[in-house]
């Protein structure tokens, strides 16, 4: 895309010039604003969408083969300075075939990197053999101080994400989601053009164009790295070529096989595996709302109405190692992710929708802010957010949190059980319940839709800082019931608003 946005590549540097340089060859500079790409969207969303062309050699390509064509140090992009973000590049590969165009802008002049085979190590001969008709960069990275890993990363699709804070990668974020979970299929537009500027400070702002069938849009995203995670103020300008059922703004996508509300698999060994746990929204109106995921029998897609939403994000709370029993690849630090509306998003709805799955590898999670209203081909969205890479979700600290949320058979022990009665145990922890027993008034709100409440009861943890809520409930829909519940004093609210659907399986 970056030739046709009249921002192009311009002519390229002779190859024989990439052994005298220090990083990858540049081509000649042009011109670049953020106003430069927000106009070359607009006047690209008048045309008809014409996608980059996938290099088709490498759909079978052998991803551990694949892992082998490594960008080589010496040719890294920038990190001379102290705090500066250092830039590698990735080889396209089984699941990103679609080559991406890459640019670096100083001063308002953006020169094109020029790909070359030399700039990667392929010590797999058969590989470099497969790899010699499909090329080009896939995306990049930004790598950790010590060149050791990386913190930040966009490869495929409009897909980027974050190892921070803990250093491990986890779920990921999209630039745009078309059409999730509607009657047909959905649309996954592409970035296709990145350009990339650094601040006297080392700070690493990314610039991108997308390109879909359904829109053009342009991206700046600037990133910020502290030591609890990395922030990252979004901008994005959107045109829309044809219309759109289901917009997903700001979306995250993540992978919940199972947890602590319910069984493990029985040919899986460890007590939980998922990415994240559970879904956090600060509404408009100010409450706060957690909604534990689940795997669900079928695809379900769950929206939370809302107007002006304060901040929404998919959240791993559980930090306990022992609770996953993963010495590999440690689910206790994968990272949670916070969408800061900034101005004024209007009516719409938080969007969760989860997919079943049978393994840890596929993503079967994602959540995104559907506006209200529909999406006509000719519109223009301006959307700016914050979001954020955080160890947890921020909860206003006049509230408890959430903690755990475990699921069983309803009724008492030694006593008939009643046919279809389901027990749900939801654990409090912080805030104003510090310090609270059980006569100082605490009371639970509970309430079900398509169900019936058979019990409640809750009381303070004996040896514990935790509130523990009791609920047995009956299904009566024939596939779910959704329940709401927290707690109270006198009038105000001493926890977040639990939710959550629960099916009769």
């Amino acid at each position: 895309m970056g030739a046709t946005l009249g921002l192009g590549a311009g002519a390229l540097p002779a190859l024989a010039s990439l052994a005298r340089q220090s990083g990858p060859p540049l081509g000649r500079p042009q011109p670049f604003s953020f106003d430069r790409l927000k106009a070359a969207a607009a006047d690209s969303a008048r045309r008809p969408y014409a996608p980059t062309h996938a290099a088709p050699a490498l759909a079978a390509a052998d991803d551990a083969a694949l892992a082998q064509a490594a960008y080589r140090p010496d040719m890294t992009l920038w990190g001379d300075r102290p705090g500066d973000a250092a830039i590698r590049f990735f080889h396209l590969g089984r699941y990103a075939r679609r080559p991406v165009a890459i640019h670096v802008v100083d001063d308002g002049q953006a020169r094109p990197v020029v790909y070359a085979e030399s700039l990667f190590q392929i010590a797999n001969a058969g590989l470099a053999r497969r790899l010699a008709g499909s090329k080009g960069f896939a995306g990049f990275r930004a790598m950790n101080r010590d060149r050791q890993g990386d913190w930040l990363a966009f490869l495929g699709a409009a897909y980027f994400r974050s190892a921070d804070p803990f250093n491990q990668y986890g779920l990921s974020a999209r630039g745009l989601a078309i059409n999730t979970a509607t009657g047909g299929p959905e649309a996954f537009p592409d970035f296709t053009s990145f350009w990339l500027e650094r601040d006297a400070a080392g700070d690493l702002t990314v610039y991108a164009a997308l390109e879909g069938e359904h829109v053009a849009g342009a991206y700046r995203i600037a990133n910020q790295r502290e030591p609890n995670g990395l922030t990252q103020d979004i901008e994005c300008v959107l045109h829309f070529r044809k219309p759109v059922e289901r917009l997903g703004v700001a979306p995250l996508t993540s992978m919940f096989w199972y947890g602590e509300n319910g069984p493990p698999p029985i040919h899986d060994w460890r007590p939980e595996i998922h990415d994240s746990d559970g879904l956090a929204i600060s509404t408009g109106a100010g409450e706060r709302i957690w909604r534990p995921l689940v795997d669900p029998p079928r695809v379900v897609t769950n929206t939370f109405a809302d107007v002006h939403p304060r901040g929404f994000g998919l959240s791993q709370r559980d930090r306990a190692f022992d609770h996953y029993q993963d010495d590999g690849i440690f689910y206790e630090r994968r990272p949670s992710a916070w969408v800061e509306p900034i101005g004024d998003w209007g009516p719409g709805a938080v969007t969760l929708v989860e997919i079943p799955t049978d393994d840890e590898t596929n993503d079967n999670v994602v959540a995104f802010w559907t506006p209200a209203g529909p999406v006509r081909a000719g519109d223009a969205l301006t959307y700016r957010y914050r979001l954020s890479w955080t160890s947890n979700d921020p909860v206003p600290p006049g509230l408890a949190r959430v903690v755990a949320t475990r699921t069983g058979e309803g009724g008492r022990p030694g006593q008939p059980r009643q046919p279809g009665q389901k027990k749900l145990v939801v654990d409090f922890q912080g805030g104003p319940l510090a310090g609270l027993g059980r006569d100082s008034g605490v009371q639970p709100v509970v309430s079900i839709a398509r169900g019936r409440i058979e019990g409640v009861g809750a009381y303070p943890v004996v040896g514990t800082d935790l509130w523990r809520l009791m609920i047995d409930a009956t299904v009566l829909d024939p596939d779910s019931a959704d329940l709401r519940a927290y707690l109270r004093r006198g009038g105000g609210a001493l926890s977040e608003t639990w939710t959550y659907q629960l099916f009769d399986r």
